[in-house]
């Protein structure tokens, strides 16, 4: 099962390096891995999604408890959560194409970024699922090149982290 992990750490060198060690020593692995600075520079958010059983993910959430540069780890439930991913696509864009990506573009909101001849970039963002969507309408019409940030994640309401 998927699973979203904010963990809130110290803003310090090798942080990161620890947390992932964290994953690869223990054999876990990270679908996807973003981290940035919070609204305190002192500190950072790192979120990750990783697959596994209730067992596993409660395995992981101890281990990074155990972290001196960890300050909270929350395993965000979906329906208590905001998730989104942004995504960057290039996709070919010939002439009998070029008014389908336009219109799968509009559907799903996507900017186009840039344009030639043969091609578009877009750029989307949502939910992991509506980005999942357009990409896989994308794919048939030639997906060149896909970046993605991963997904981000807060909580819904006005509860928050400090930090």
């Amino acid at each position: 099962m998927r699973h979203t992990i904010a963990v809130l750490v110290e803003n310090e060198f090798g942080v990161l390096s620890r947390v992932v060690g964290l994953f690869s020593g223990r054999g876990f692995n990270i679908d996807s891995l973003t981290v940035a600075p919070t609204n305190d520079e002192a500190l950072s958010r790192i979120t990750l999604v990783t697959r596994g059983d209730e067992q596993i993910i409660e395995q992981i959430t101890k281990q990074l408890n155990k972290l001196i540069d960890v300050i909270k780890v929350i395993d965000f439930e979906p329906e208590n959560a905001i998730e989104r991913e942004m995504v960057l696509v290039k996709v070919s864009a010939e002439d009998q194409s070029r008014a389908e990506v336009l219109r799968i573009a509009d559907i799903f909101r996507a900017k186009v970024i840039d344009v030639t001849p043969k091609s578009y970039t877009l750029e989307a963002t949502g939910a992991p699922a509506k980005v999942s969507a357009m990409v896989e309408l994308l794919r048939p019409l030639g997906l060149k090149e896909l970046v993605s940030t991963g997904p981000v994640v807060i909580g819904r309401g006005a509860k928050a982290w400090k930090g």
